[in-house]
């Protein structure tokens, strides 16, 4: 029998540049994930909170707080090296309603950035327009875990004798970081450092 000409199979034609980068991008992101997995949630270092309460004084809703603020090595480490770490104080007064979702009378968030300036050794704490210096990191951590009179709401917005559910926290805003330093807060309790919300109830 004659033999039959063999047809060779099409040969695949090669991935593009473009349609090569995606995949490796997708496997890169699915390694990730596999490793953050297995590494388990990463718990935050917490910052205790002492006390938190409101009052009213001259048309004014005031908060005082207290957090036990102690930054770690680590962080300690970065501000040394010129980087700056801000922290956020966060506040939410709600009212519950029985028939919708709950009110939000207010919300407020104070910023505050820390930085280290090597050549006079001290430490500049700014928020918003305020400035100050401290020659110690303790004094930094002191200021900014005592919040006193600080206002969150004007008080002709509550309603005398409603009561209403007040929260607050502060933490390290890792979203502020170096991107490199926001990869390694992903992985290390190093990097993370917040307080529980807490949480109580006011009768104006």
């Amino acid at each position: 029998m004659p033999l039959r000409p063999t047809i060779p199979a099409p040969s695949r034609p090669p991935l593009r540049p473009r349609r090569r980068g995606v995949l490796a991008l997708i496997a890169l992101a699915m390694c990730a994930a596999c490793w953050l997995a297995a590494a388990g949630p990463v718990r935050a270092d917490t910052i205790p909170v002492k006390a938190a309460e409101l009052r009213i004084d001259e048309g004014e809703v005031l908060l005082n707080a207290e957090f036990d603020l102690s930054l770690n090595p680590t962080l300690e480490d970065a501000l040394e090296k010129g980087i700056p770490l801000y922290f956020d104080l966060e506040f939410e007064l709600t009212r519950g309603r029985w028939y919708w979702l709950d009110e939000k009378v207010a919300q407020t968030t104070t910023v505050y950035r820390i930085s280290y300036n090597a050549l006079t050794r001290q430490y500049r704490v700014a928020s918003g327009l305020l400035t100050q210096t401290f020659n110690s990191l303790d004094e930094v951590e002191r200021f900014i875990g005592r919040v006193t009179s600080r206002p969150v709401a004007a008080a002709d917005v509550l309603a005398k004798g409603d009561k209403y559910d007040a929260a607050v926290r502060l933490r390290l805003d890792v979203n502020q970081l170096p991107k490199p330093f926001q990869v390694n807060a992903l992985a290390s309790r190093e990097w993370t450092l917040a307080s529980d919300w807490q949480r109580w109830t006011f009768t104006p």
